[in-house]
C-alpha cells in the first residue's frame, strides 16, 4: 500500500511523549560535472546521477494526513524531485523544538545529502515506496 510506512512514521511521531517535528529534504538527480561518457548515457536513460537537495521543510505530524498530501504540497512548493529524506526532531518539556534548532537540523540534513551520507534517514520515492541507500 502506497505510503504505509509513511503512515507508520506519522503515527509513531504523534505517539511520542514530546512534540515532534518531521524534517524533509527533497532531492533530485543531477549529472556531476566530471561525469564519464558512460555516466552521461545512463543519466540520459533516467539512471544514476548525484542527488542534489532541492528544498527542505519541517512539519508537525498532525500537519500531514498522508504521503499523497505531502507529494501534492511539494508539487506546488518546488521543482520535481526523485527522493525525499525524512528525519524527526523531538521537543523538550512539552514544547516543540525551537526554530533555530530546526534550521540547524535541516541544514545538517541538506549537507548530508550533498555528501551522500543519507543512510540514517528514511527515504521515499514520489510513489511512497521506501528506498535504501548503503
Amino acid at each position: 500500500m502506497m505510503g504505509s510506512q509513511f503512515q507508520q512514521l506519522l503515527s509513531a511521531a504523534a505517539a511520542q511523549p514530546q512534540p515532534q517535528r518531521l524534517l524533509f529534504v527533497f532531492a533530485g538527480a543531477e549529472l556531476p560535472a566530471d561525469a564519464s561518457d558512460a555516466q552521461r548515457v545512463a543519466y540520459e536513460r533516467g539512471e544514476g546521477g548525484a542527488l542534489a537537495p532541492l528544498m527542505c521543510v519541517d512539519k508537525a505530524p498532525e500537519e500531514l494526513s498522508s504521503f499523497e498530501a505531502l507529494v501534492a504540497e511539494s508539487r506546488t512548493a518546488g521543482p520535481p524531485w526523485q527522493v525525499v529524506f525524512v528525519a524527526a526532531l523531538s521537543g523538550r518539556e512539552g514544547e516543540p523544538p525551537p526554530g533555530e534548532q530546526l534550521e540547524r537540523a535541516l541544514q545538517h540534513m541538506v549537507d548530508a545529502v550533498k555528501q551522500g551520507a543519507v543512510e540514517r534517514f528514511l527515504a521515499f520515492n514520489p510513489q511512497g515506496e521506501t528506498l535504501s541507500f548503503s
